[in-house]
């Protein structure tokens, strides 16, 4: 139940051609407070409401709790979301032996695509394609629950 991701910017569309598979994901947050984001989400034609506690200091590790649940179930949760809703298009990228998931974003966030890894350990090693650009692990404003907040789109203004 502990979740050690690293995130990072992609700087090309390499991973489309290297994807296995491709996932259309709505998602919302019933509750923001960093300490437990809860958020529902919608990935094809399933439901899923995850808990996710208080990041680390340098934002690799958190605990994360998910149970899965109908479709119906979470479009009626929806309904009680902060913010507005987030639509994305995640491409699974096999690299060595981890996935990457890269997850391209649509309507608020459109021309935000970011890559996330998860490790087994903190210091654990693995290949980093040439796609891959800046790190931003523990950058709150790369979270979906802040990008629900304040969306790409607005970062300029």
């Amino acid at each position: 139940m502990i979740e050690i991701e690293r995130k990072f910017l992609v700087k090309s569309s390499t991973y489309k051609e290297l994807a296995f598979q491709k996932t259309r994901i709505a998602q919302g947050f019933l509750n923001t407070d960093p300490a437990r984001t809860v958020r529902v989400r919608i990935k094809n034609d399933k439901g899923v409401l995850t808990v996710k506690g208080l990041s680390s200091e340098d934002g690799l590790i958190r605990f994360e709790w998910e149970k899965d649940i109908s479709k119906s179930e979470a479009e009626a949760l929806f309904d009680y979301c902060e913010f507005s809703i987030i639509d994305k298009l995640r491409y699974d990228v096999i690299v060595g032996k981890h996935i990457i998931e890269v997850d391209e974003f649509y309507g608020d966030n459109e021309g935000l695509v970011i890559a996330e890894i998860e490790l087994e350990h903190e210091t654990e090693e693995f290949i980093k394609p040439e796609w891959l650009g800046k790190e931003v692990t523990g950058d709150i404003r790369y979270y979906n629950s802040q990008l629900s907040k304040k969306p790409f789109k607005l970062w300029n203004t």
